[in-house]
């Protein structure tokens, strides 16, 4: 199963369901990293550091990012949506 790292705005109902699937999700906050107003970019280095792909619902910036730093593990770009199973199922997919 995939290493993920949950964005700050990543919903929480997705990251536990993803657990459920086996997915091994480590948040923003689990990692002592939220509030602290820390950029997009540097989420990204931790996530490199930590071998981990992001998921986030922050779209414009992590793509841009994606153009800029294109070695990284892996970035996943949701939406909202109301169907937190549902989208943890099409992740996990």
């Amino acid at each position: 199963m995939s290493r993920l790292y949950a964005n700050e705005n990543f919903p929480l109902e997705v990251v536990e369901v993803l657990r459920k699937l086996g997915h091994d999700v480590l948040t923003v906050r689990e990692a002592g990293r939220d509030n602290q107003r820390i950029g997009d970019a540097e989420v990204l280095e931790f996530a490199v550091s930590q071998r981990r792909v992001i998921i986030t619902r922050n779209r414009r910036d992590f793509i841009r990012l994606h153009r800029l730093q294109p070695t990284h593990h892996g970035i996943i770009v949701c939406t909202e949506d109301g169907d937190s199973e549902g989208q943890a199922v099409r992740i996990d997919a």
